[in-house]
């Protein structure tokens, strides 16, 4: 039997979560919706998703795996609108920067016997440089020999994690087991932040005095740090930034005391020691650039050697069907 798949939110994410899986049409079967029509009729002739889903409550239906690959201002009503939809047993993931509420949002909305795994994941070290967002950025390697973060509430039964670790095997990512406060505080450091510095890159110069003369120089430096706003909308920085406040304070408090210091450095001329640690940190991410692309390798290597087919982990211990009793049945004894 095949597994059936929905991916609720066709952007680069969720197509690409799409594309990849479509390698495995002998094991899942995808059904795809978009709030924008266009977007879901796109998706299905680019191979992302094998149907698109007329309405948000009939895609999910008999669903075994839900993903929501949604902006995180958009989850909770998601999460409300489907609950009623959602098959028992059926898993629902999400690909959110903030878990904690998501997960408080699961338990409030999703009737009992239907779980909750939050996934965050890394992208293909290769495709760091890549720019783009959206339906049209979407590519069946996105994730390959990426690290994919795994999180669920406290006792959540161990097939269903067992279950996402062998979905993201499927997408040519290798699983990392984190708990829900620990990937917030990744990704306030790593997501919310360069948003809102690019916020306040923004505010710092657009709009100011002189901006229409500015505005002719700008060049590669300035486009670069505006990028982490690409395919943010305000709404969903707002909301990852408030639901994840205690991290984000954290770390704005610390990225605002390494500027300070930056500008004292500058302020008191002290060139000798500005270039020392400016040294350090091109040096610093020279090791990390590096470090990704062994990181990447390792990870295929190691998926060559452990990866089992879906199906097999389906019907095995570690896989669905157990988990939403798509094993065979034995015979009655006589």
């Amino acid at each position: 039997m095949l597994v059936k798949i929905a991916i609720i939110g066709l952007g680069q994410i969720g197509a690409s979560i799409g594309l990849a899986l479509a390698n495995h049409q002998d094991q899942v079967t995808t059904i795809g919706y978009d709030a924008d029509g266009e977007v879901n009729r796109k998706a299905m002739k680019m191979g992302a998703v094998q149907k698109a889903g007329h309405d948000l409550k009939s895609s999910v239906k008999e669903a075994g795996i839900i993903i929501l690959a949604l902006p995180l201002d958009q989850i909770y009503e998601t999460m409300q609108s489907i609950a009623q939809d959602v098959r028992e047993e059926a898993v629902v993931i999400d690909t959110a920067p903030v878990k904690q509420a998501v997960a408080a949002w699961a338990i409030e909305c999703l009737p009992p016997k239907r779980y909750y795994v939050g996934l965050t994941m890394a992208l293909n070290p290769l495709l760091l440089d890549e720019t783009g967002t959206g339906l049209d950025s979407a590519r069946a390697d996105l994730f390959q020999n990426g690290l994919a973060a795994i999180a669920a509430p406290s006792g959540t039964v161990g097939q269903t994690i067992d279950l996402a670790a062998n979905f993201v095997t499927m997408l040519g990512a290798r699983p990392y087991f984190a708990d829900l406060a620990e990937l917030d505080g990744i990704m306030a450091t790593v997501h919310t932040l360069p948003a809102l510095a690019a916020v306040a890159l923004a505010e710092t110069v657009i709009g100011q005095p002189g901006w229409t003369d500015i505005a002719k120089l700008t060049g590669r430096p300035f486009t670069a740090g505006l990028r982490p706003l690409d395919g943010e909308s305000a709404p969903a920085l707002a909301e990852a930034a408030q639901r994840n406040r205690v991290n984000t304070v954290r770390v704005l408090n610390e990225y605002i005391s390494a500027l300070l210091s930056l500008r004292d450095e500058i302020e008191k001329e002290e060139e000798t020691s500005l270039q020392g640690r400016l040294k350090l940190i091109y040096n610093g991410l020279a090791r990390w650039q590096e470090q990704r692309k062994i990181d990447g390798a390792s990870s295929n290597e190691l998926l060559k050697q452990e990866m089992r087919t879906f199906s097999d982990n389906w019907r095995g211990q570690l896989g669905l069907g157990k988990l939403l009793g798509l094993h065979k049945k034995k015979p009655d004894n006589d």
